[in-house]
């Protein structure tokens, strides 16, 4: 006896109802944070609630600055930031190239190693990381937090690997004809055919690099060179005891505007590169 499968199909107003009812709870902390940030303490403590601030507080997104180095951190974030881009970018381009479209013994086992290193948790490597670099006097410096970004990644290499696979190997084919090597191969045929992935590779290493908190906790000491998320973290266990959580709320709200925008910007480049690197295995 066959089973009759029955679709529900909802009218299409209901579904917008439903998608904006379900934005709007994501949503929420969010427009929470950014309310609370213009208010008083007071104010973001009263029962009931305020939706709204009484009158804004920008004063608030000032003393963040008079507080704390803010200004400092956030430039100390972006140099890491635009550090590992750069670094992830050129290397896990030519690694991924490599394996996508050089023939040479031992590929497949050295791929299936890369590959291999994502089940590793991080946890693990940690003490023998700091370790390494307390040997080569990496401690305090930028060095642990932006180096690694110029050896690869494995999801990266990954990524980047199914999307080279999509492109024509008659691109290669005649380049060579025409006199190319490889490297004018990688930067004038595949990065120009590559770009919405080399788009979410950007994408997650800046988020990945903004939002880091462990790397910076463990190998920084001076808080001269101190990242947003240290600087964050020593706001809310130094400031927080005397009230002043509006000023918490905006810190918070300067770190996440940032990557809120960077994400939305690059939103067609994300959704794109994601999927056009799983059409080939």
């Amino acid at each position: 006896m066959s089973k009759v499968r029955t679709r529900i199909r909802l009218p299409r107003p209901t579904i917008y109802v439903l998608l904006v009812l379900f934005s709007l709870f994501c949503l929420f902390p969010f427009l929470w944070l950014l309310r609370s940030s213009f208010m008083t303490s007071r104010e973001i403590f009263t029962l009931p609630p305020h939706l709204l601030p009484a009158a804004p507080q920008w004063h608030n997104y000032v003393d963040i600055f008079k507080v704390l180095p803010f200004a400092r951190y956030f430039l100390n974030t972006l140099e890491i930031v635009a550090l590992n881009v750069v670094g992830a970018l050129i290397s896990n381009t030519f690694i991924a190239f490599a394996f996508a479209r050089i023939k040479f013994r031992g590929r497949s086992v050295m791929y299936a190693l890369c590959i291999a290193t994502l089940m590793l948790p991080q946890t693990v490597t940690m003490i023998p990381l700091f370790v390494e670099w307390k040997i080569f006097h990496g401690i305090n410096t930028y060095a642990p937090l932006t180096v690694p970004a110029f050896f690869g990644n494995a999801f990266y290499i990954f990524l980047l690997n199914q999307f080279f696979k999509t492109i024509p190997t008659e691109y290669d084919e005649a380049a060579f004809v025409d006199g190319a090597n490889f490297f004018q191969i990688v930067t004038r045929i595949v990065v120009p055919l590559s770009q919405p992935a080399l788009a979410v590779v950007a994408l997650f290493t800046a988020l990945a690099s903004w939002n880091d908190f462990m790397g910076p906790f463990l190998y920084l000491n001076d808080q001269n060179k101190y990242t947003l998320s240290l600087g964050l973290k020593y706001l809310i266990s130094g400031y927080s005891v005397i009230g002043q959580w509006q000023v918490l709320m905006a810190a918070s709200v300067l770190i996440v505007l940032p990557v809120a925008l960077l994400f939305f910007s690059m939103q067609r480049y994300f959704i794109e590169g994601l999927t056009m690197s799983g059409l080939k295995g």
